[in-house]
C-alpha cells in the first residue's frame, strides 16, 4: 500500500507524548521540541529534504527506548528530575537503536539514536568525538540538550533567558557542540516565530507545516516490522503484559488461517493486535498493577486506553480497519463494553474475533491479582460469557478446537 510517512510520524509523535505524560508526569512535548529544533537546523545546513524528513524522525523517536520496563522501574523525583535520569541511561540509547531497525526511513542510517547523547569532544556515553558522530546523532544531542537543560517553551517570557541560552551554547562550542552546529542555530534563533514556536500551542501546527511530505510503497508484511516494535514497547509497560500482544498476535495468525481469512485482512489484524493497546501507555502504572480491584475512578482511566488507541490509529490513511478492530477490543456484544457501548449488529467478525482472543491471552497471562490460567479455566470464563451474550460463541468454541492442546 501507499503508506504516508507523514500520519504514521504524527501517530508517532503522538504516542511518545502519552509516554512522556506518564513517565514525567507532564505533557512535555519534548520529542516534538526536538524534531522542529533539529528540522531548522538541517535546513540551515542544506541537508537533502529526504534527510531532514529523516532526522525529524530519529527525532521523534529518540528517546523511544525510554518506555521500556528496565528504565521505568528506576523512576523517582518531578517530572524534570525524571527526565534527567531517562536522559542518563546508556541502555535507552542502545534499546532505542535496535527498537528503530524496521522503521521505514527513507534513506540508510547507522546509529543515529544510539549515539544522540555523543558529545563533539567525545565525553558521551561511548565516547565517539568529533565527525564520528553522525551528523544527525549531533544535531539530536544538540536540541535535546537545550531542552533539559532550558524551558525552550517559555523564553519569551523573560529578557534575559534568551541571553542566558545564548552564553551557554557560546561556553561549549567546539566542547558538547560543533561549530559547524552552532553557527547554523545562531541564524535559526534569528527568525522571528523561532522561540515562539515551541510553546506548547504551537508546536504541532509548527512541526507539521516543516515536516516535508513523504509517502513509501510498503507491503503489509513491513508495516507488520514496524508495528511489532510498537507492541513491544507497549507491552513493556507493565511486567504482567511483556509478551501479550506478541502472544495475541500469534493467536490471530493461527485463527486467521482456520478461518481461512484473505492475507491483507490477516495482516490487518495481525498489525492491530500489535497496536490494540497502545493506549495503555497513557495509564498510570499504579492501575495497571493494582493487586486489587480498581476503584471507579481508575476503571474509567483504564476505560480511556481503547480510545487513545483508536485517536492515534484513525490518524494514519490505510489504517481505517486497523483502528476500528483495535478500538473495539473491549466492546461486548450486548452493548455493555466499552468506549463506545457497542452491540452485536454494529461489530464485525474482525471485532469480534480479537476480542475473543484478548481476553483468553490474557487469562493465559498472570496479572497483579491472579496466577495464569490454564487453558480449561480460560475456556470456563470465556463460556461464560459467550453464555451471557457478551462475546461470540462460536468463535469461542473455536478457540476451545484449536488451543485445546495448550492446557
Amino acid at each position: 500500500m501507499l503508506f504516508c510517512l507523514n500520519d504514521f510520524l504524527r501517530s508517532v509523535a503522538n504516542t511518545i507524548d502519552v509516554v512522556e505524560t506518564d513517565i514525567f508526569g507532564v505533557p512535555t512535548n519534548h520529542s516534538k521540541r526536538i524534531a522542529y529544533i533539529s528540522s531548522k537546523i538541517a535546513v540551515e545546513l542544506g541537508l537533502p529534504i529526504q534527510d531532514v524528513f529523516d532526522l525529524i524522525s530519529f527525532a521523534i523517536l529518540h528517546d523511544n527506548g525510554a518506555s521500556l520496563k528496565v528504565l521505568h522501574d528506576s523512576l523517582r523525583g518531578d517530572s524534570k528530575e525524571r527526565l534527567s535520569l531517562i536522559e542518563n541511561m546508556q541502555e535507552h540509547c542502545i534499546i532505542g537503536e535496535e527498537n528503530i531497525k524496521h522503521y521505514p526511513f527513507l534513506n540508510t542510517h547507522h546509529n543515529i539514536i544510539k549515539y544522540h547523547h555523543e558529545r563533539y569532544d567525545g565525553s558521551g556515553f561511548f565516547n565517539i568525538s568529533g565527525d564520528d558522530i553522525p551528523m544527525m546523532s549531533q544535531i539530536i544531542n544538540f536540541a535535546d540538550t537545550l531542552d533539559l537543560n532550558y524551558d525552550l517553551r517559555n523564553v519569551k517570557k523573560s529578557s534575559s533567558f534568551e541571553e542566558r541560552i545564548v552564553d551557554f551554547i557560546e561556553q561549549q562550542r567546539n566542547k558538547f557542540f560543533s561549530v559547524q552546529i552552532v553557527d547554523a542555530f545562531f541564524n535559526v534563533m534569528k527568525e522571528d516565530d523561532f522561540w515562539n514556536e515551541l510553546s506548547d500551542q504551537a508546536i504541532d501546527a509548527a512541526l507539521k507545516e516543516n515536516t516535508p511530505s513523504f509517502s513509501k510503497d510498503l507491503t503489509y508484511e513491513q508495516i507488520h516490522n514496524v508495528t511489532k516494535t510498537f507492541s513491544k514497547i507497549i507491552d513493556a509497560k507493565s511486567q504482567f503484559t511483556q509478551t501479550h500482544s506478541a502472544g495475541l498476535a500469534d493467536k490471530v495468525e493461527r485463527m486467521a488461517a482456520f478461518y481461512h481469512i484473505n492475507h491483507e485482512d490477516k495482516m490487518k489484524l495481525l498489525i492491530a493486535a500489535d497496536l490494540h493497546d497502545l493506549g495503555k501507555l497513557a495509564i498510570n502504572n499504579c492501575i495497571l498493577d493494582k493487586a486489587g480491584s480498581l476503584t471507579r475512578e481508575e476503571f474509567e482511566e483504564m476505560k480511556t486506553h481503547p480510545v487513545i488507541t483508536r485517536n492515534c490509529l484513525q490518524l494514519i490513511r490505510g489504517f481505517e480497519d486497523i483502528a476500528e478492530w483495535a478500538g473495539n477490543h473491549h466492546e461486548k456484544l450486548d452493548g455493555t463494553g466499552y468506549p463506545r457501548g457497542l452491540s452485536s449488529n454494529q461489530l464485525d467478525f474482525h471485532s469480534r474475533l480479537l476480542a475473543c482472543l484478548d481476553i483468553y491471552q490474557a487469562l493465559r497471562e498472570e496479572r497483579p491479582y491472579r496466577k495464569e490460567m490454564s487453558h480449561t479455566e480460560a475456556m470456563s470464563i470465556l463460556r461464560r460469557m459467550a453464555n451471557e451474550n457478551l462475546i461470540d460463541a462460536e468463535i469461542v468454541k473455536d478457540i476451545d478446537n484449536i488451543f485445546r492442546e495448550e492446557r
